[in-house]
């Protein structure tokens, strides 16, 4: 059963995984000279938005609902972020990814707990991919060194940003 909702959440989720798609693109590119040991590490998170983002355009096809209109901004944005922390190196990353995948987390559980009772079909598909989020967040709380000089700065930014990015995805 498909619900507005549900089809509002979807929407943003997947166009936010647009955006963490083209984040880990851009690093990718940027680490061959700033961080190379991060390559694989990155090249294995960015599998996983791919998946997410196939799982949630699968999802919204089935609905015949087309993409959230902040899609396009969800992936010059993302590809702008990947691209900078990218050429500031491992601490940037790491920082930025711990920021984006808090404030993620937070709207997953927000989430799962609206869509539980009304949206199965989304619930399960918000279910799907916490774990691997999870992973991210983690590994980038991880390795943030302590003392270095981007975490403190690029955290509150890169947070904010991402709540701005989901709060105008939920209202287009």
């Amino acid at each position: 059963m498909s619900t507005r909702l549900g089809d509002r959440i979807l929407k943003v989720d997947h166009a936010g995984e647009h955006g963490a798609v083209n984040i880990y693109r851009a690093q990718i590119l940027m680490t061959r000279w700033t961080a190379p040991q991060l390559t694989p590490l990155l090249r294995h998170f960015l599998e996983h938005e791919l998946g997410h983002r196939a799982l949630f355009r699968n999802r919204l096809q089935a609905r015949g609902i087309r993409r959230c209109r902040s899609y396009l901004l969800c992936g010059v944005g993302g590809w702008a972020l990947g691209l900078v922390t990218g050429l500031l190196g491992a601490s940037a990353i790491a920082a930025t990814t711990y920021a984006v995948e808090s404030v993620v987390l937070q709207h997953l559980m927000e989430q799962r707990q609206q869509l539980e009772p009304i949206d199965p079909d989304a619930f399960d598909a918000v279910s799907r991919i916490v774990a691997e989020e999870q992973e991210h967040h983690d590994h980038g709380r991880d390795t943030m060194r302590a003392g270095a000089f981007w975490p403190p700065i690029l955290t509150p930014v890169v947070r904010a940003s991402t709540e701005a990015v989901i709060w105008l995805g939920m209202r287009l």
